[in-house]
Parts: C-alpha cells; structure tokens; sequence
C-alpha cells in the first residue's frame, strides 16, 4: 500500500500542469520567487567542464544530502526515520477517525508521503553514496521504514477506515476518477499484504515481508561487489586489461566490449563464478516469495506480482513469450551464424561463438557493415552538447527548459554531481534532477532513474516538487576533451531523461500515483519513445556537433547509425527472452524442479541458443546501456531475476 515505488519506471501519460500566474515560481513550502534564478546557468557548457568553485565553500554552513538538513552526517537518518515514524502514529490516528470521504484518500496518501520521503531516499543513499557510513545508516532507514509499511498494510483499523469509503456507493461515485483510483490502489495493496488473514498469519506475513526485504538487499549488494582473483591464475599477457590490487586481478564486470577474446572470456567466467553465499541468499528469497505469495491466497509469486499488470497472469506471459522466442528463433540463427562468421574471419583458430562473444562481434559487424566505428561519432556527442540538445528538444515540445544550479555543500554526494532546475515557460520551477553521471569507485555499474521525493498537492495549496536522481556511468572529461558519448550511451541518455521528465511533468493530486509510480510492464514505454527522438535526424541536427571544429554531424552518418540497428536485432531480442522466462520460471511454482544453476542452465539453451558455460551463474545486474542489453531499474529491481515480468521491455 505504502511508499509504493516503481523507481525506474515510467508511467502511462502526464498529468495536466497546475495553473500558476506567470513569472513566478513555488520553490518548496510557501516560498515564493521569481521566475528566473540568478543560480541558473546554460544546462551545455555546465556538462562540459569539471565542477569549480565548491572549494571556496569550505567555511559556509553544511547542508544536508538534497538539502534535507539533517543528513548533513549519517546519523541523521535516524532522526530522519524517527521523525518519520513518529509523523506516521499522528497520521494513523488522524485517519481512523476521520469521517469517510475525499479527506480519508488525501491522509493515506499523506502517510504514503511521509514514509517514502525517507524510504525513496534512502534506497539510493545505500547504494550510491561513496562514503561507508552513509551507506549503512540509509540501510538501516530502509529496513526500519520498511517494516513500518508492511505494518500498515496489515492494519485492520486502517483497512477498515478505507473499506468505509469504498463500500459507499454513492460516496465513491461522488469521488473524482483520480481520488477513486488511488483509492482503489491503496486498496489493492491491502489485499495483496494479506489483510484478510486472522492475526496470527497477517504477522507470518509482515515478518516474510521483512526477511524478503534483508535478503533482496543482501542479493542487490552482493552483485556489486568485484571479484579478486590471484594474478597467476590469470595469463599475463591480458593483466594490463584489469585493475590491480597487489597480488590480486580485480575483476568488476564483463568487458564485453574488449577486442581480445581471451579478455572476454576470462571476464565472464571469473566475474559470473558462481557464490555460494549469492546462490543460498537467492534460493532462500525465491523460497520466501513463495511462502509469502501461498500465505495471502497465491499459487505463485508472479501471479501475486503479475496482478494489476497488463500481462495479468503468468500464463499469459509465458503465452506471449513462448510466440515470440518461435517468431525470432530462425532470425536469432542467422544473427549467431553471422556473428561466428565474423569470429572465424578474425579469430580462426578458435571459432566457436560462446555466450561473451555477441556484444562484441555484433559491434563488429555493425561497424564493418555499416562504417559506424563508434570513434568517428564521440566527437560530435559531447556531454554538453547532448544535454543541450535534450534541452531543445523539451522547450520545443513542451515548453520547458533546463538550468544548471549550484548545489549548496553537502547537498550532493560527489562533486561531480550535477543540479538542473527544470521549468516551464508560464509555470516556473517544477522541480529538480541531479545528475549522478560520471564513474568513481565502488559506484554501480548501472544507468537507472531514482525517484527521491514525488509531486503532490499539499494541504495548504502548494505542490511538492518533484526530485529525483540519473545515474549513469559515463567516462570524466580529460584535459584534451570533454565527456565524449558513444552513440550508445547518448541514446541511454535520452531514454533516462525520459524517465526524469516524466517525473518532472506528472503532477498529480497524489504522490502516491506521481510520476513513475505506475504498473511495471507499462514503466519503459514512453522512455523509448524518447530514443526515437535520439535517433531522428531533425533532433540529432539540432545539438550533434564536432566539440572541436562545431562541424554538424552529417545526415547520412545519422542514416547509417539507425540502419545498424537492425543488425542483430533478434540476437538481443531472444536474449530478453530467455532472461524474462528464467524470471517466470524462478517465480513460479515451487519447491523448484532443479537447483537455480541448473534452470539457468536449461532455460539458456532452450531460450536463447548459445551454450551455457560450466561454473557460470548470470545472477549479475546487467545496466540497460550494456552491449548484451537488460532493464531500466534501480538496485531494488533491476536484476536477473525479478518480482515480476520483463514482458515488454525488449
């Protein structure tokens, strides 16, 4: 019910902006400004120089992390949490005695806000933040307010003080369509919690909340971490392509795209081992999901997770993707024959087209084909220039642009992060996106949206402005160039700043169906949408030029890039395939058939084609931007396996 957070994806249209005299803006609670900030600054040449000028901040007052005073030091999550908690007792009590109506669906929603304020925040301190402490302490929030969710979800006063509201006809069909649908959500999260039970069994079912909440978080952070293997263990020929840590090689991910098959192949197989600790962790959250879902009246976790989706039901995915794998399965053959004929041209000695081969040899054949070597475009796709184009392209279209801003110290996490205020041309500040774009250590390899604080019309007529964060993993400009993207990670740029303005512009009555709050098998829709905007040519000619000379890009370079496209397409396609059966196969009916690595295992040759690889287990998070591509979700969902279908998200 509570704190409902679809983090990463994009909900289905946008909200009509609140009406607001022009020339002036709503910054927070009450506080009134103009339009133009003399913070602001042109959001492209803000991108394509290094952070300066914080060091003169040394002697100014500290704020805390987004300007939430009180995470100023990590310790303030807990007077966060407290405080939240303490809010949540006032607004359980002002709800349970309110009269049924209207009132009742805006204090729920109050008490949605006030949990997830801290909880959304949070969850992206715990993994994002480069300093230890903050990490665990916004750890301990998530829990903490975490259990106070699943809690509510089982209160049987409150349920009953919104069954009131929905029993009463004529006061339901007196409610507006929005106020009736939150209501109706709210509702079906009660359900689905097993509000029903007798109380005994409705606390078996906050505690396997609780422990599927430990073990999802202890999997998440388990996926991050590198692996070291000890150097003689690995040719030495191929050490200068990995990090050194003594006498230690450090592997941090699949260098998919490094020429050197022997690179790739030792990449794949010593960052894919299987963990014994990884694997016990995720056999006992499948095992827990299963229990939970058989408790409130499932036979399965996807049915319970499915529900209120497009999809619906697991059968009707598995329907689904059973005629898609037949629909690409000769076209999938053809894209692996052709991608074994490139490996064979280059590499004869050792032919044979194996599970890390595809990102690369596909760019191959994509380059040679087409004569899009990456290198030729990086130089017209600066960061600054991208982030510009986008700008264009939003005032366009919807009346918007965005502005650089200082953030104050200590409201960011690492200096290079970057603040834009996003406004409309007659409705001002609507809210904020902090750029979370450049590599550092220990940092996920993953391009994801967080939301940090949804949009909501408060009590005194003021809307909340939204807040969220884009963390991407793009290289720092070097003392010759800025960031230069890859026509790849321009086009995941796009798709995540969908994801942002979609946020940005979804200003509903609640918060608690803002934004991307919305069904999971709808979230990446209008995103990609944004990618055929990155793709157009009328788009890409307004921003794409050569940071050096200012030469435009030319049409038929953009001409060939889209054609390329096509080539492997229904490699990736299967690929998909097989991971959103692997998900439906995990989550359906249990005690599994077969350990996990044997169903991964199985379902790989069945779904996808190329052979599965001894002492493998594919349990990492694959960033959507990644050359083999995967979801567009935050850590708590972006995964392998998943609480429910990557049905259309291919």
């Amino acid at each position: 019910m509570l704190c409902s957070r679809s983090l990463g994806g994009l909900g289905a249209g946008v909200a009509a902006l609140r009406s607001r005299p022009a020339g002036q803006v709503r910054f927070g609670a009450g506080i009134r400004a103009r339009r133009v900030s003399t913070s602001w600054s042109p959001v492209g040449a803000a991108f394509n120089v290094r952070p300066q000028g914080r060091l003169l901040d040394l002697f100014g007052e500290r704020q805390g992390l987004f300007g939430v005073p009180e995470l100023s030091a990590p310790e303030g999550f807990r007077v966060a949490q407290e405080e939240a908690l303490r809010r949540t007792e006032l607004l359980v009590e002002r709800v349970c005695s309110t009269r049924p109506g209207p009132e009742t669906v805006f204090i729920f929603d109050e008490l949605s806000d006030t949990l997830c304020r801290v909880a959304d925040l949070a969850d992206f301190v715990k993994i994002a933040h480069p300093e230890l402490a903050f990490r665990e302490a916004a750890g301990e929030a998530c829990r903490s307010i975490g259990t106070m969710v699943e809690k509510l979800n089982t209160n049987v006063e409150l349920y009953q003080t919104l069954q009131k509201l929905i029993a009463d006809k004529k006061l339901v069909d007196s409610l507006d369509a929005e106020t009736r649908r939150v209501a109706e959500l709210f509702m079906f999260d009660f359900e689905i919690s097993g509000i029903h039970l007798d109380e005994e069994k409705r606390k078996r079912a906050v505690d396997l909340n609780v422990k599927i909440l430990d073990l999802s978080s202890q999997f998440l952070m388990g996926t991050n971490f590198p692996i070291k293997i000890e150097k003689h263990l690995v040719p030495e020929h191929i050490h200068h392509h990995f990090v050194h840590d003594k006498n230690h090689i450090v592997v941090d991910g699949l260098h998919a795209e490094a020429p050197d098959d022997l690179v790739r192949e030792a990449a794949y197989k010593i960052f894919l081992y299987p963990n014994a600790g990884q694997l016990k962790c995720l056999e006992e959250l499948l095992s827990n999901r299963d229990l939970l879902a058989k408790l409130v009246g499932y036979s399965t976790f996807s049915h319970r997770a499915l529900q209120g989706t497009i999809a619906q039901n697991p059968e009707t995915v598995m329907n689904f993707l059973e005629k898609l794998s037949d629909k690409l399965s000769e076209r999938a053959v053809r894209d692996f024959e052709m991608m074994q004929g490139m490996k064979m041209k280059l590499n004869p000695q050792n032919s044979e087209l194996m599970p890390w081969d595809p990102p690369y040899y596909s760019g191959v054949i994509r380059a040679e084909r087409y004569n899009i070597e990456p290198s030729l475009y990086c130089p017209f796709f600066s960061l600054g220039a991208c982030m510009e184009g986008l700008n264009i392209l939003f005032n366009k279209l919807l009346g918007i642009s965005l502005y650089a801003e200082q953030p104050a110290k200590g409201e960011v996490w690492s200096e290079d992060v970057r603040k834009l205020a996003v406004v409309h041309e007659s409705e001002g500040l609507l809210g904020h996106i902090y750029c979370d774009f450049f590599q550092r250590a220990e940092k996920p390899h993953q391009d994801c949206h967080f939301t940090i604080r949804g949009g909501r019309l408060k009590e005194d007529g003021e809307y909340q402005l939204p807040v969220v964060v884009l963390m991407l993993n793009l290289p720092h400009s070097s003392r010759k160039s800025p960031t230069l993207l890859t026509p790849g990670m321009m086009e995941n740029l796009f798709h995540e700043m969908g994801h942002a303005m979609h946020s940005m512009l979804g200003r509903t009555r609640y918060q608690h169906v803002t934004g991307t709050r919305c069904s999971t098998d709808f979230a990446e829709v209008p995103s990609i949408l944004m990618e055929y905007f990155s793709n157009d040519y009328r788009v890409v000619n307004q921003f794409a030029r050569h940071y050096e000379s200012g030469q435009p890009l030319p049409k038929a370079m953009v001409s060939r890039l889209c054609e390329s496209k096509k080539a492997c397409a229904a490699a990736d396609m299967q690929l998909q395939v097989f991971y959103a059966t692997l998900d439906q196969i995990y989550h359906g009916k249990h005690p599994l058939r077969k350990s996990t690595t044997d169903i991964l295992k199985e379902t790989q040759e069945k779904f996808y084609g190329l052979p599965y690889v001894p002492n493998t287990a594919v349990l990492e998070i694959r960033p959507r931007d990644s050359p083999m591509p995967g979801r567009c979700f935050p850590l708590t969902e972006h995964v392998a396996i998943l609480q429910s279908t990557v049905l259309f998200h291919s």
